[in-house]
């Protein structure tokens, strides 16, 4: 009886925390559905105002410029990222001296100086190379990052070194080595990383604002900054946007849930 009583308390406050998490993603939708004083009124149920709130959205802002304009960030973003930091974290590993160790304790020293005190610097350097506005110089800052280099390393600790003497032995070169022995044995590494790179550059929104001021670069967080902006506030067009931004990383996080746990878990380990 004790068991069952620990049980069923046990999942009703896990049921209870489950609920007070998913209210703000379950309130952002229902926002975007209803008028704007419904929303300051502090409406729980759908309404009829989600085509009125998408025409708005669209008459006041270049939504599909600004969804194309993320997308091809996040995704050059990623895409950069993940083969950078991937061969640094292997190289480290694998090609392993003690200089290599003091690299890394620098590069894990860099993680506690805040963006704020590089973020003049990185604007006047370019400025300098005449790239604001521009592509590059929103990816480039974050190519590479200690944090990833760190796990890829960490990963590569469990990648049987034996196997790459023996590949060495056949023949074959360090760059096939990597890309067909590594790579495709760390997928879930890989699925982690990219989770995380592409959900920090999808909602990156200070060093794109500093960077860009063209707005034909505006990005999905600088659209919804702008609904904010201004004389009157339509709250439903507004959680309307957030939440076409918000479900662009709820779907990829939900498609690889389950290698990001394996990606991480297997880092620590």
């Amino acid at each position: 009886m004790k068991r069952r009583l620990g049980a069923v308390a046990k999942y009703g406050f896990l049921i209870a925390v489950s609920l007070v998490s998913l209210f703000p993603l379950y309130w952002m939708a229902v926002s975007a559905t209803n008028s704007s004083l419904a929303v300051i009124r502090g409406a729980l149920l759908p309404g009829k105002e989600l085509i009125n709130n998408y025409r708005n959205l669209l008459g006041n802002q270049d939504l599909w410029r600004a969804m194309t304009n993320s997308f091809v960030n996040a995704l050059s973003l990623t895409a950069l990222a993940l083969l950078v930091c991937s061969v640094a974290g292997y190289a480290f590993e694998i090609y392993h001296t003690r200089a290599k160790d003091a690299l890394m304790n620098v590069l894990l020293l860099a993680m506690m100086i805040p963006f704020a005190a590089t973020m003049i610097p990185l604007f006047r350097m370019f400025s300098d190379m005449q790239l604001i506005s521009t592509t590059i110089a929103v990816i480039l800052p974050t190519i590479s990052t200690p944090f990833l280099i760190m796990l890829f390393r960490q990963s590569a600790r469990s990648f049987p070194h034996d196997i790459i003497e023996a590949a060495r032995i056949d023949g074959l070169g360090e760059l096939r080595i990597f890309f067909r022995m590594f790579f495709p044995t760390m997928r879930s590494t890989y699925a982690a990383a990219m989770t995380i790179v592409f959900m920090n550059a999808w909602n990156n929104y200070l060093w794109p604002r500093i960077i860009l001021f063209d707005s034909k670069s505006l990005t999905m967080p600088m659209l919804v900054s702008n609904l904010i902006f201004g004389y009157v506030t339509d709250y439903g067009m507004l959680m309307l946007a957030v939440l076409i931004c918000t479900l662009t990383t709820i779907i990829i996080f939900f498609f690889l849930q389950k290698s990001f746990a394996e990606g991480i878990v297997g880092a620590i380990k």
